[in-house]
């Protein structure tokens, strides 16, 4: 009689596979920008073990991606996902293949960074996540939100907190200097926190001073920063902003260049989308909401501080965003007035019974501040600086996207459809890129930005973060009037090996991790 132990072990024998899981006939984007090559991909666990010819190989599982296109799981190092905990499947970016965002962008995200961090780590995460901390988070914890320059006793602390936070897993320093607080900040507070950042190996990305009329000096201040902190540096959502800076990003790139020639790192990221969001408080004079609301409602009861703040906000509104052109301020998220989200400024007027002019606006915007603002979709940006800037060589995409579902609130479009776009759009139909570059973009750029040298990239050896899209057929499919759409195209997604998307349906799986420097392999 036959042992039933020698039984078992015959029947494990017999049923082994060589492989977990192989992707067949892939045409394989690497993404280091070389030309693709069919081959099949073997993956074992969460990591990609065998390039080649695996006809004769076995798996448990088989995907068949002929005539598919096969890259790196696309990283997105420019996120808003502040409702990570409330989204952590963050399926708007998944669809889009992003395997990988990066938190804690324009100087936000949260001001107990590691306490933060240790909660994100327990979740169970649709894709990977890592986070820079930000300055606005940081100064707001020690100044609030006053218009001053920290102590040196303050500014200690605001080091130490940068610290503990590049200790605890940061990647690097964001900066919002557009908002309130970061914009109270001078830039020897900056170059003091950066240098903090570097010290710990961590780059510096910044929503920069200013990006309409000083845009010029904004990326100057920038390549200071680079310079004086001895840091990499990041433009972030790199754009020229308003009509009348269109154009200026042919004088902005020629900067990048020449720092870049004298030695320095300056490197660009950017949404491939005429519009940009932030809050209606961007048409609001900096000085009038220091110390927050209730500081702003008194100062609105001053009638000369009054005027000037009405004067500053018909000058933003003209001179800075759309002109005369108010259908160029859409509402986003506009919790005082919902039936406005989608709609824009000449709807919100028009409701009013008031003409259609900026400055009848301007009282408008004062309201909507006083009730807890809005979130704006402003459309000021020019298609020639969007394509000057993505063929640039040291511009990666990222999205600038919150995480979104469906039905909630009126995102910008980036949120559902960034690389998509990207890949559809500015790489097949316009060929503004080719597929392989803008895939590098998208791959490892971001991840040698990150260091991260196991992601980003199709080798052996490197984590098994994949995506199988139809190149004929991806297309991004969120509009401005209708932005929440999943894109086409996009069928798998491979998170840390495990398949998350197939066949355009999630799978279930929560294979998403909390990634930090430190998490890299050597």
């Amino acid at each position: 009689m036959i042992p039933l132990s020698f039984l078992l072990l015959l029947g494990q024998y017999i049923n082994a596979q060589d492989y977990d899981l192989i992707i067949r006939n892939a045409t394989i984007y690497n993404g280091l920008g070389d030309e693709p090559r069919v081959q099949d991909i073997a993956i074992n666990q969460d990591e990609i073990v065998k390039l080649g010819d695996l006809k004769d190989k076995t798996a448990s599982k088989n995907i068949e991606a002929k005539y598919k296109a096969v890259a790196p799981g696309f990283i997105d190092t420019h996120a808003h996902i502040e409702n990570i905990r409330e989204l952590p499947t963050a399926e708007s970016a998944m669809r889009q293949g992003v395997s990988l965002l990066i938190g804690g962008a324009d100087g936000g995200g949260p001001d107990d960074f590691p306490g933060y961090l240790d909660k994100v780590s327990e979740l169970k995460l649709g894709v990977n996540v890592g986070y820079q901390v930000g300055h606005n988070s940081v100064r707001e914890r020690v100044l609030g939100t006053e218009n001053r320059n920290p102590s040196e006793e303050e500014l200690l602390l605001m080091q130490e907190l940068v610290a503990q936070a590049m200790n605890h897993g940061a990647f690097g320093l964001s900066t919002g200097l557009t908002y309130v607080p970061g914009t109270y900040s001078e830039t020897e507070e900056v170059i003091a926190l950066a240098k903090v950042a570097a010290k710990h190996g961590g780059f510096y990305s910044s929503h920069i001073r200013d990006e309409s009329l000083g845009l010029i000096e904004a990326v100057s201040e920038t390549i200071e920063i680079a310079e004086k902190a001895n840091i990499t540096v990041v433009l972030s959502h790199h754009k020229a902003l308003g009509a009348g800076m269109w154009g200026a990003s042919e004088k902005t790139l020629k900067m990048v260049d020449s720092a870049n020639a004298a030695g320095l790192d300056v490197r660009l990221d950017q949404y491939p989308y005429t519009a940009s969001s932030t809050g209606i408080s961007a048409l609001i004079p900096s000085w009038a909401r220091a110390g927050g609301s209730e500081k702003f409602k008194e100062r609105l009861q001053d009638k000369k501080l009054r005027d000037s703040i009405e004067k500053g906000i018909l000058y933003n509104i003209i001179h800075v965003r759309v002109g005369d052109e108010l259908e160029r301020l859409q509402f986003r998220k506009f919790g005082w007035k919902p039936e406005l989200q989608g709609k824009t400024m000449v709807d919100w007027l028009e409701m009013e019974k008031l003409e259609p002019t900026p400055a009848n606006a301007v009282n408008l915007i004062i309201e909507a501040q006083k009730n807890g603002g809005a979130q704006m979709i402003y459309h000021v940006m020019h298609e020639d600086d969007v394509n000057r800037i993505m063929k640039h060589s040291t511009t990666m995409i990222a999205s600038d996207g919150k995480l979104s579902e469906p039905g909630v609130n009126h995102p910008h479009p980036r949120s559902y459809g960034t690389f998509p776009r990207v890949l559809g759009v500015y790489a097949r139909e316009k060929k503004v890129l080719g597929l392989s570059e803008a895939i590098k973009k998208m791959t490892s750029m971001p991840a040698d930005l990150l260091g991260l040298n196991d992601r980003g990239r199709i080798m052996e050896g490197c984590i098994a973060d994949l995506v199988i899209f139809d190149p004929k057929k991806i297309k991004d499919m969120a509009t401005f009037e209708e932005p929440h759409q999943y894109p086409q195209g996009i069928e798998t997604v491979i998170i840390n090996g495990q398949i998350c998307l197939e066949d355009n349906k999630l799978t279930g799986a929560a294979a998403g991790k909390l990634i930090t420097p430190q998490t890299t392999k050597p």
